[in-house]
């Protein structure tokens, strides 16, 4: 029989993901495979259904699985969006009308994974941190708005916007309340946030007053910084300062032109 009958099975079919029984430490051990063979599009699936088994049973997400997540879908989101921002940036020698169809692929593909991954958020994890004042409320608040973000450099809704300001702001009141001023999570959170301010909601003095102050507040604070974070929190400091410079310098050179954000090859920083 040859080869090109054959119909392979999916990563789901073949570990029956469907079944609502599966072991969460097989998926857990499943995502860490995934991980050490760069198979994020696998490790989306396994880390996927390792939250709505772990919140089914009214449990929470260890640091391990939820950075597990977070690494499965901002490779796979990252990917896209690099693409995108490569399609976005031809304008020679190309059909205007190809290159059109071709972005309007790549920009379904990314809605869908972002609608994914906030879907996960909105209706497991966030409601399973409320009211908790700790950190995992700031890192699952965070990344719902670092997703609605990412969909609002494509997508004209408003609607993300306002979602995308909103979450980050209700993830600051709680970082300010329960982190360090040098905790990585506060800082990165920070960090998107003044990158959102100034590449989606076009508000740079915002921007520049958000990431002046985090990092001013994070200096005044290192002598209290543990080992552990140390090279986690001086590196995103590192990218607020580099931020600000690029920023107040635009400013005033030409009152601000608009670049994009940060891993998307323009000079701005996000984490």
């Amino acid at each position: 029989m040859s080869t090109l009958n054959i119909k392979l099975k999916t990563v789901g079919e073949v570990f029956e993901l469907s079944k609502q029984d599966i072991d969460s430490d097989k998926l857990l051990n499943l995502a860490r495979v995934a991980e050490t063979a760069e198979r994020y599009e696998d490790m989306c699936e396994f880390t996927s259904k390792l939250v709505t088994n772990r919140c089914d049973k009214g449990k929470d997400l260890s640091v391990e699985e939820r950075n597990l997540l977070s690494v499965a879908f901002k490779n796979v989101i990252g990917a896209k969006r690099a693409s995108w921002r490569t399609l976005n940036g031809e304008d020679e020698d190309i059909d205007g009308e190809l290159l059109d169809k071709y972005k309007a692929v790549v920009e379904q593909e990314l809605k869908e994974r972002c609608q994914e991954i906030l879907n996960l958020l909105e209706k497991y994890l966030i409601p399973s941190v409320k009211d908790k004042q700790d950190e995992s409320e700031v890192f699952y608040l965070k990344m719902c708005a670092d997703y609605y973000r990412y969909l609002s450099e494509f997508l004209p809704d408003q609607e993300y916007k306002d979602k995308c300001e909103k979450m980050y702001s209700q993830a600051m009141e709680v970082a300010r309340s329960s982190l360090a001023e040098t905790h990585p999570t506060r800082l990165g959170l920070a960090l998107n946030f003044s990158v959102c301010y100034f590449e989606i909601l076009k508000e740079p003095e915002k921007a520049c007053n958000l990431a002046k102050e985090a990092f001013d507040a994070a200096i005044q604070s290192l002598d209290n910084l543990n080992d552990t974070n140390y090279k986690d929190s001086t590196l995103i400091m590192q990218l607020l300062r580099d931020n600000l410079t690029l920023w107040t310098s635009e400013a005033q050179q030409d009152d601000g032109d608009d670049n994009d954000d940060a891993n998307n090859d323009d000079g701005n920083n996000d984490n």
